[in-house]
């Protein structure tokens, strides 16, 4: 199968364009190239005979329509995003430009070629989301596929937008889509602004490490490399319209997770004096700040047999494992724009 992955120099992106060339997909990886985007992620397929890059933006309608004449592909695995809720804060514009608008470029580019082609019955469009469209939980309780959309930050109104688009498009237009809702990613090569790769550098750097508010806010935390994994078993084999909620089922308090870490620190590479803990720095909560997200993956296991194969803990450590082994990755990141910065505070 050929597949056109968009944000593949991404975090998760990477990690589906990796494991697919590993599976013997073809792969064209439509990236823009912009601040969260990595090439080094994907340097390991770079020169690989099923590996091909496009530098384009998914909001350039010509550029898509030419990428998808020139390579072909049998799916489209849509994972470009502005993704981080505390930039979309400070500035929603990109994000409505992007997951809005993209998608729906993308979405036109790829009707336009499904039809030229005849609409063959095996041609998929992947639309891959975000649990933060549901909103927020209370203490009990999960995210099912049928949950209600309540968005609560630019970010996640905005791959609102872009589920309804994708959904709209299968009902109106016909184009056979799949979709999935994930859980909170963590992993090798994720972004340096997000917590968990936060968390780690600020570690090693002496410096506070800052959890919003009092850290009782619940994440559902999914390896990434087992989210790549069910991604292309939903491309596969997923049922055309539907929704797959694709979960860890490893919930953790923001807290509980950040003391996971400096534990790990601790035992990988140890304080001289002290524990990494002692740098804990509780600061003002984001705005708008979800309570507890959890999803129920029943779906995704009952119907295509899929469950994650790593614990959070096992999960945290590999990753961890990981950044310190690849220290010139994340040195080269951290002077790009906003990293090491607190963003999402001009609410």
């Amino acid at each position: 199968m050929k597949l056109l992955v968009t944000g593949g120099a991404g975090f998760i992106g990477s990690a589906v364009v990796r494991l697919a060339v590993a599976r013997g997909h073809s792969v064209v990886n439509l990236d823009a190239l912009t601040y969260a985007a990595c090439l080094e992620n994907v340097a390991s397929v770079a020169d690989h005979p099923l590996y091909a890059f496009e530098q384009a933006d998914i909001r350039d309608r010509a550029a898509l329509t030419r990428i998808f004449d020139r390579h072909q592909p049998d799916a489209v695995m849509h994972l470009a995003a502005e993704s981080h809720v505390d930039r979309s804060i400070d500035g929603p514009g990109d994000f409505i430009s992007t997951n809005v608008a993209g998608t729906y470029e993308l979405l036109e580019a790829a009707r336009a070629y499904w039809q030229a082609k005849g609409r063959p019955e095996s041609f998929r469009f992947h639309h891959i989301s975000t649990d933060e469209v549901f909103g927020s939980l209370g203490a009990t309780g999960q995210f099912t596929e049928e949950t209600p959309y309540d968005p609560r930050s630019p970010y996640s109104a905005s791959k609102a937008a872009s589920d309804h688009l994708v959904q709209a498009w299968h009902h109106t237009y016909g184009l056979p889509v799949v979709m999935t809702n994930c859980s909170n990613n963590y992993g090798p090569y994720h972004f340096p602004e997000k917590l968990i790769p936060v968390v780690i550098l600020n570690a090693l750097a002496g410096k506070p490490l800052p959890i919003y508010g009092d850290g009782s806010n619940v994440r559902d935390w999914l390896y990434v490399e087992d989210h790549a994994d069910a991604l292309l078993l939903v491309l596969e084999k997923g049922t055309l319209g539907r929704s797959y909620n694709i979960g860890g089922e490893n919930e953790r308090s923001n807290l509980d997770l950040v003391r996971t870490l400096c534990a790990i620190l601790d035992d990988l590479r140890p304080k001289d004096q002290g524990s990494y803990a002692d740098q804990i720095t509780f600061v003002t909560d984001r705005p708008g700040h979800d309570a507890r997200y959890a999803i129920d993956p029943t779906r995704i296991r009952d119907e295509l047999g899929w469950r994650p194969s790593v614990t959070v803990e096992e999960g945290l450590r590999r990753t961890v494992e990981w950044y310190l082994a690849n220290e010139g990755w994340w040195r080269a990141l951290q002077s790009r724009d906003g990293v090491g910065e607190r963003l999402g505070v001009r609410a």
